[in-house]
């Protein structure tokens, strides 16, 4: 009786999934007709207010599929359908298995070419001479701060920022046996030993730790040795073939990278935009309060203020400002332009979708 049952719940199912599959089909027809449509009027293939748009609409399902599930599934719909409109080659700061490999899946899916890149400044090359028409790299963690390196790129470059994705770093230690008694040495990068200090302290107190160049590296490392234990995350889990000794040892719960996708123009409006300029300003009294003025006077929120040394000249700075709204914005635009009378330089870096 029971078997009965479970069989024909098992066609309903077989019925549902080629439902699926003929909308899939269907979708795709639509999707290259999209494609077409942006050839003949010189539109950009990657739209990520759109996708954003798509996710949000989605994720308002209230049924028995997991918001986090329709996320995932719709990722990897939207990824397999770009292919279908142009073959989508993301140059990202590697090795593969990091967590900037990790932020360009979470963006572009797995039908997306992903070339890793050995540095920073290799990523915007590529982006910057067309061999890839977007990049990814990291921007700030909120542990650690910013990285400088892609700061200092901006400066360097004319590149635009595209999107941005905010990825949770999940430190798990990894190891051939998943067996905490085997551990002998840990390895990581730098950063993520520091941010697991506290936990390593407390339960592998007499372990070696080690640093090395990427927690990718780590991986391998532990995929060669029982006795090596690797501080990474899940991709480089399923890369090299290890177990979980322990999931999340990050010491602060709330341990989150924001990564930047870079590309040559500026994305349209869409629904909750940010904008980013960067500017240098001239030494004078009551500097200060002439860049932030501006935005006061007309009600714009600015989330994130940083500050760089020029290298041209000891004691002068290079500001990069965060803040609500795009630059079709009139109010944005406004405030821009009036920060631009008390600036040596200014540039537009980007407006782009919020990552929520």
């Amino acid at each position: 009786m029971a078997k009965g049952k479970l069989d024909e719940l098992r066609d309903q199912i077989d019925r549902i999934d080629d439902q699926i599959l003929e909308l899939l089909n269907r979708r795709a027809e639509v999707v290259k007709e999209v494609g077409r449509t942006k050839v003949n009027s010189s539109q950009e293939f990657y739209v990520p207010g759109r996708e954003q748009a798509i996710f949000e609409r989605l994720t308002r399902n209230t049924g028995s599929f997991p918001a986090d599930g329709v996320r995932r599934v719709f990722r990897e719909i939207i990824s397999a359908s770009l292919a279908l409109e142009q073959p989508m080659k993301i140059a990202y700061l590697g090795p593969p298995a990091t967590f900037t490999h990790q932020a360009a899946l979470r963006q572009f899916g797995l039908s997306a070419q992903l070339v890793a890149q050995k540095s920073i400044p290799a990523v915007f090359e590529e982006v910057c001479r067309g061999r890839a028409p977007y990049g990814v790299v990291p921007v700030e963690n909120s542990t650690e701060g910013v990285v400088s390196h892609t700061l200092d790129m901006f400066i360097r470059s004319e590149l635009k920022i595209n999107a941005e994705i905010l990825l949770e770093i999940e430190h798990n230690l990894l190891s051939l046996t998943g067996r905490m008694e085997d551990v002998r040495k840990v390895v990581s990068h730098p950063q993520a030993l520091a941010q697991c200090r506290q936990w390593l302290e407390e339960n592998l107190p007499d372990t070696a730790l080690v640093d090395v160049g990427s927690t990718a590296l780590a991986a391998q490392m532990a995929s060669e040795d029982e006795s090596v234990a690797a501080i990474a995350g899940e991709v480089a889990a399923t890369m090299y073939g290890l177990k979980t000794v322990k999931q999340k040892i990050q010491d602060n719960p709330n341990n989150l990278t924001r990564f930047l996708v870079i590309g040559r123009n500026i994305p349209a409006p869409s629904a909750q935009d940010k904008t980013s300029v960067m500017f240098s300003v001239k030494d004078e009294p009551g500097i200060l309060y002439s860049m932030l003025k501006p935005f006061s006077n007309r009600g714009i929120n600015l989330s994130k203020i940083e500050s760089r040394p020029m290298k041209k000249k000891a004691w002068e700075y290079v500001f990069f400002l965060d803040m609500d709204g795009h630059v079709q914005d009139a109010k944005v635009a406004e405030a821009i332009e009036e920060l631009r009378g008390c600036c040596q330089e200014l540039r537009v870096l980007g407006s782009y979708a919020r990552s929520r």
